[in-house]
């Protein structure tokens, strides 16, 4: 691709290793927090409910006090046993019981596939609420921070978004620790998906002087009033945690718009619930009561972690390949999520292989993708969005209209994988578990070396069947078949065993499993909205500012000679094609034959899938000079093998042409005078892979 240097604007993807040095660390007040009237009458009440009630409530069981250490013992400690991402060594058992309690419980409130119990079997005082914050947490005395002691098993489950640092003991978030000395990692709890909860590990190891250690590391953070009180609660399995403000241009962005700016308060369910008046509020924290329960693991989903875990740390021939499959909103992607952070404590890498094109979860969605992950997922898809290592644009959120290019898609992302890399692989799948759905599933265990089938249900009724070794052998593929038994197959059998896996069965027992959740921001449509806009706000800058609107930024000029257009999802007349692309979200393809014009655009007669290395938005074509005007978030090094624009059914939000700051006079791409009423008004989609029944044979 050919691109004008003098209106480049780079604009490189937001990591998180940035968000810690470039992260805004401007006053947030408490007010500012709690704007909306609903927030700040909900302060009011509570505000006056406290003058009523000065009496103090305390922990029903208080933790059990240690011995302080004789005076001729040593005032150091034992350094653990280094590990991966810098976190110590600690018993499988013991990390895995740690974890919190996931679909568990009777009664509950739906979440997006997951729950939050309203009757918990917690223990009493676990859980970090009402006064016991104020007792525990203390304000910094000069910058926007608040220093929190919590004991062993204490919980934090919170609504918002924070920095969180672990100054002495260990913390674990989602299946991954932090342990003192670890960089800061970001945490994102909005209202879309189950509110985080943080869990004080302690240290069981060693036996440390914590008093006076605890006081010198607080020293840098609190007054010497603050230090005192927060020292006398300081025990040797005690943890210690810095909170800080999180300000990215993500959370900016997202802000801007009407519909999102209460994205991370508490939803209407949990306002009643939410602890208002805590040291943390101002920060962007807002604690939750104990009544309001985050993720919970079941017992079969424990065991089916520890398996897992257990074959990745042992000798396994080649690498663990874990492919989790199940109904929509069983919880397959939590459940990733806390096996992707809980190998992450024992390994630097683990490789993703993206198969669900609607609930993606590093990209926009469309898309199928091999990734390499190195940070933890401390928050739902659209706080990480990151450019894969390999990323093929489906341009649809479903497969049912090409099916053989999806199976190829999948296996032409496998062939690019290293075969001599021994990390784990963790493959996800669609929610599609029926008729050609499920056959799909069964042509992926045979195609690729899968090692581990995780397979999640619900209820006593099967959704689908159970995908063991001994089914695959006689199941019906889409591509595949099943082998007809002979005599000579009986004799082959013993000298080449058929192909044999690990099947683990894991039952979600929450309320609401299978149903997509109703309450705001939780839908379907909604998340792969809240994914494209995590995607596009890689295009604002890093600097503290007002939100940049998309006619404000600096396009690229890309001559329409150097590049190719193309429809996957429909077909489109060659002279219409300007009017479908511009505006429109594209994928930045790489075709592996060179592009070739007489010197007007070039259009693909026939759409491929072929690598795609971003996306962008065409805001203009100029037929005049023949330019596309192209913002993306793609560094420019890579732009230059681009030569290839691809639509797809994925749109734009809405709210990115609708809700443009600061623009005069007729919004540019909108329009009411449109009327689908018309003949050809709408999009004459292509089914590829699909026959009909009289071809099938099916009555």
């Amino acid at each position: 691709m050919k691109v004008n240097k003098n209106i480049q604007v780079k604009g490189k993807p937001q990591k998180w290793k940035d968000v810690r040095s470039k992260r805004c660390r401007s006053s947030i007040k408490s007010s500012n927090l709690n704007s909306s009237p609903v927030m700040v009458k909900m302060v009011k009440e509570h505000q006056a409910s406290m003058k009523k009630k000065p009496s103090l409530k305390r922990l029903k069981n208080k933790p059990k006090t240690v011995p302080e250490k004789k005076k001729n013992s040593p005032s150091g400690f034992k350094k653990l046993e280094s590990q991966a991402n810098g976190c110590s060594k600690f018993a499988l058992n013991d990390e895995i019981e740690n974890l919190p309690d996931f679909m568990e419980g009777s009664e509950s409130v739906h979440i997006n596939g997951m729950e939050t119990s309203e009757e918990s079997e917690e223990v009493p005082g676990s859980r970090l609420e009402g006064e016991a914050l104020h007792h525990c947490a203390q304000r910094g005395n000069q910058q926007n921070r608040a220093v929190l002691v919590m004991q062993k098993n204490q919980t934090l489950c919170f609504r918002g978004k924070c920095i969180v640092t672990c100054l002495y003991g260990r913390v674990e978030v989602m299946g991954f620790t932090i342990d003192e000395g670890q960089k800061s990692y970001p945490l994102f709890s909005p209202a879309s998906h189950c509110p985080l909860t943080l869990r004080a590990l302690g240290h069981t190891d060693y036996v440390r002087d914590d008093r006076t250690e605890a006081s010198n590391i607080l020293e840098d953070y609190l007054s010497a009033a603050s230090r005192k009180k927060l020292v006398k609660k300081v025990t040797p399995t005690s943890s210690i945690i810095l909170l800080e403000p999180l300000e990215t241009p993500l959370t900016h962005f997202l802000s801007s718009f009407t519909h999102l700016s209460e994205l991370f308060s508490p939803p209407v369910s949990e306002l009643m619930s939410a602890v208002l008046d805590t040291p943390l509020n101002g920060l962007g924290v807002i604690p939750l009561a104990s009544n309001i329960e985050g993720l919970k693991i079941s017992r079969s989903c424990r065991d089916a972690l520890g398996t897992v875990i257990n074959a990745c740390k042992g000798d396994i021939d080649g690498c663990a390949v874990i492919l989790v499959c199940g109904v929509k909103n069983v919880g397959k992607s939590t459940f990733i999520r806390i096996l992707i952070n809980t190998l992450l404590n024992h390994t630097s890498n683990v490789d993703y292989l993206e198969g669900d094109l609607g609930q993606t979860e590093f990209t926009p969605p469309g898309c199928l993708s091999l990734s390499t992950v190195k940070e933890p997922l401390l928050g739902p898809p659209f706080t990480h969005q990151v450019t894969p290592d390999h990323m093929i644009y489906y341009g649809q959120s479903s497969c049912e209209t090409d099916l053989d290019g999806y199976l190829e898609s999948l296996k032409s992302l496998w062939r690019r994988r290293p075969q001599s890399r021994e990390i784990p692989v963790i493959i996800n799948t669609m929610g599609w578990v029926k008729g050609l759905g499920f056959q799909l599933l069964v042509d992926l265990i045979r195609f690729l070396p899968v090692t581990h089938v995780v397979q999640l249900s619900h209820g006593v009724s099967t959704q689908c069947s159970s995908l063991t070794p001994d089914f695959l052998r006689m199941a019906q593929g889409y591509q595949t078949h099943p082998p007809s038994q002979t005599a000579l197959d009986e004799l082959t059998e013993r000298h080449c065993p058929p192909k044999t896996y690990t099947h683990l069965n894991v039952q979600s027992e929450f309320r609401g499993v299978a149903r997509q959740g109703t309450a705001k921001h939780q839908r379907s449509n909604e998340q792969r909205e809240l994914s494209l806009l995590g995607y596009l706000s890689q295009l604002q800058s890093d600097d503290p500012g007002p939100v940049r609107p998309l006619h404000t930024l600096t396009p690229y000029q890309v001559p329409s000679t150097a590049v190719a257009l193309g429809v996957i999802h429909c077909e489109v007349a060659p002279s219409h094609m300007f009017y479908a692309i511009n505006a429109s979200l594209v994928g930045l393809c790489c075709l592996a034959e060179k592009v070739t014009s007489k010197g007007g655009p070039v259009i693909l007669s026939q759409a491929t899938l072929c690598p795609c290395v971003g996306f962008g938005v065409l805001r203009g074509i100029d037929t005049a000079r023949g330019l596309y005007f192209l913002l993306t978030p793609v560094d420019p090094s890579v732009l230059r093998n681009v030569n290839c624009l691809l639509l797809g059914a994925i749109s734009l939000p809405s709210c990115i042409l609708t809700e443009q700051p600061s623009f005069e006079g007729e919004m540019p791409y909108v329009t009411a005078d449109y009327s689908f009423d018309l003949t050809g008004a709408g999009k004459i989609r292509v089914f590829k892979g699909l026959m009909r029944p009289s071809l099938m044979g099916v009555k």
